[in-house]
């Protein structure tokens, strides 16, 4: 199946875009698929965030590049750092979101949820110019784009403009968007109602002040009522033990993120649909 969906593919880009799919170097791997790109191994692993209002169907999955030089894992970091300098970011983002949504499209199509994506920082002013292929991949599956939520790490964008066009052209063309990383250095709380993101994710560090701190505890309620009067989703991430869970409960929170309620895994390991229970007790 994997293996025809990137022929189809295939033959799409290169009728609609002239485009040649081993460009990407895509390849699979069992039910997988796999990128060799400028030396390094690229794989896709998905990490769900839950909706606690609904018990074994979660909101959708984080994806996140796993890279690897033979037993070596890397960081994604480093994969980047890399290929910057080889001047071929624009490229590895090509490479990365075209994996990441032929891996999703591997996950029952009644339990994907939404695909949450990043964004490199320096990408966001150039949108316009390398997002074709991709779309060309939800299209050919009639995926919409609407299920595609876009992060952007907002505290790392330092161009008031380059952030608004980036977020104006995304919702042109029916994306979602979350701003990542909230509460944290540098975070700016008058972009949030200017650009009205659908998701805000808070730092992972509020959560693990909140489990240990009582000033910190106090304070999450009024972030997560914050967001909302925002008119977002506030999404807890950085969930790591039981704890930090009842916490996040405690405070009101909907949509969870972390360790203790799935690890990211590949996407053989989310085929079958699992309670939040379950997520925690694999986790």
């Amino acid at each position: 199946m994997v293996q025809q969906v990137l022929k189809e593919l295939k033959a799409s880009l290169h009728d609609a875009l002239y485009l040649d799919l081993d460009d990407l170097g895509l390849e699979t791997q069992g039910a997988e698929v796999i990128s060799k790109f400028i030396g390094i191994q690229l794989k896709s692993a998905f990490q769900p965030i839950i909706d606690t209002h609904k018990i074994g169907e979660p909101l959708g999955y984080e994806a996140l590049l796993r890279p690897s030089i033979g037993p070596e894992a890397l960081t994604p970091q480093f994969a980047l750092d890399f290929a910057d300098k080889q001047g071929r970011l624009v490229k590895l983002d090509r490479v990365a979101r075209t994996l990441h949504m032929l891996n999703y499209l591997q996950l029952p199509e009644s339990h994907r949820g939404l695909l949450f994506l990043n964004v490199h920082p320096k990408l966001l002013a150039t949108v316009n110019a390398h997002g074709k292929v991709f779309e060309r991949v939800l299209h050919n599956h009639s995926v919409p784009t609407r299920q595609v939520v876009i992060e952007i790490q907002e505290n790392a964008v330092e161009i008031d403009k380059h952030l608004s066009e980036a977020v104006t052209n995304y919702r042109d063309r029916s994306y979602r968007i979350a701003f990542d990383g909230f509460g944290g250095k540098r975070s700016n709380l008058d972009r949030l109602w200017r650009y009205a993101p659908d998701y805000i994710k808070l730092d992972a560090g509020i959560i693990r002040d909140a489990e240990t701190n009582p000033s910190a505890r106090k304070v999450l309620p009024k972030l997560i009522e914050i967001v909302r009067e925002l008119g977002a989703q506030a999404i807890v991430q950085g969930i790591e033990n039981e704890t930090q869970y009842q916490v996040a409960i405690d405070a009101g929170a909907i949509l969870l993120q972390g360790f203790h309620l799935g690890r990211p895994e590949a996407t053989a390991t989310w085929l079958k649909p699992k309670s939040e229970a379950a997520i925690k007790a694999a986790a």
